[in-house]
């Protein structure tokens, strides 16, 4: 099965998403929040996926009130196959189908030196962000039965190491590489997968592991600021990349993970 050519869309139709079903993981707040606005904007409906149920509910009914597509919030822990499963059959019971699935869930605790890392920390790493991307992208493909689109959020310490964060680069380091594998397992079935690679965006749970550098008196605001951009990246700055990944503007595009980095790779 090939993916169309679409060279007759007008953009305004290549960047709808009327009419398709979308899942994010870890929605509650920050980019998956933010993510969930924009894909229900440019007209899919959503499920917002969680641990914090609550969030994800209170989330619906604001993005739902807002017009554009329809959202439901449910509870989800991507380090517990089940509720992956469950939210994947919510999406296709409640909207009858599923065509993109955002693997946005992660955590970012500071490793500290690597020599210092216990296994359970290690495991949990992985569990989470590279684990729990993958299981998300195989249970999303089960059921994209008309195709679709798998966007799997790394970082750029998936291309680059720190000093002090070992395991978490290693875990955004194996989102990258399962975004080819799967890509190249998927295309068949008219599954696109792509990968998002954000330097450090300024949410809620990014400011909670810099407070203790900023105790420490380190100016942390004037080294964000430090790109060819000049300044911090924000959630819809990654969330209007996903619109363009899942929509059909990118439906030649499969396996690549775009910096969104502000200039801090070059």
């Amino acid at each position: 099965m090939a993916v169309a050519d679409v060279s007759g869309k007008s953009l305004t139709e290549l960047l709808s998403l009327a009419g398709r079903v979308a899942v994010v993981t870890g929605a509650a707040r920050g980019l998956g929040a933010q993510t969930v606005r924009r894909l229900a904007e440019a007209g899919a409906n959503v499920v917002a996926g969680d641990l914090d149920d609550a969030a994800t509910v209170a989330l619906a009914t604001e993005v739902t009130a807002a017009g554009g597509g329809r959202v439901i919030g449910s509870r989800m822990d991507v380090a517990d196959t089940d509720t992956i499963r469950a939210v994947a059959d919510l999406a296709v019971s409640e909207f009858g189908r599923l065509d993109i699935w955002v693997n946005n869930a992660g955590i970012f605790p500071a490793t500290g030196p690597a020599i210092d890392v216990s296994d359970d920390f290690i495991d949990r790493m992985l569990t989470v962000n590279a684990r729990g991307t993958f299981a998300g992208s195989r249970e999303a493909a089960k059921r994209m039965t008309d195709g679709g689109a798998i966007i799997n959020i790394s970082s750029t310490a998936g291309f680059v190491a720190g000093n002090g964060i070992s395991a978490y680069v290693a875990s955004k380091h194996a989102v990258v590489g399962i975004t080819k594998a799967l890509a190249l397992e998927f295309g068949p079935m008219n599954i696109r997968v792509l990968g998002i690679a954000p330097t450090v965006i300024d949410t809620p749970g990014v400011r909670n592991e810099l407070q203790p550098l900023k105790d420490a008196g380190l100016d942390v605001e004037a080294k964000l600021v430090r790109s060819p951009l000049g300044r911090i990246g924000v959630p819809d700055d990654i969330a209007r990349m996903v619109v363009v990944c899942a929509s059909d503007l990118a439906i030649y595009m499969t396996g690549s993970t775009v910096a969104v980095d502000a200039g801090r790779l070059i």
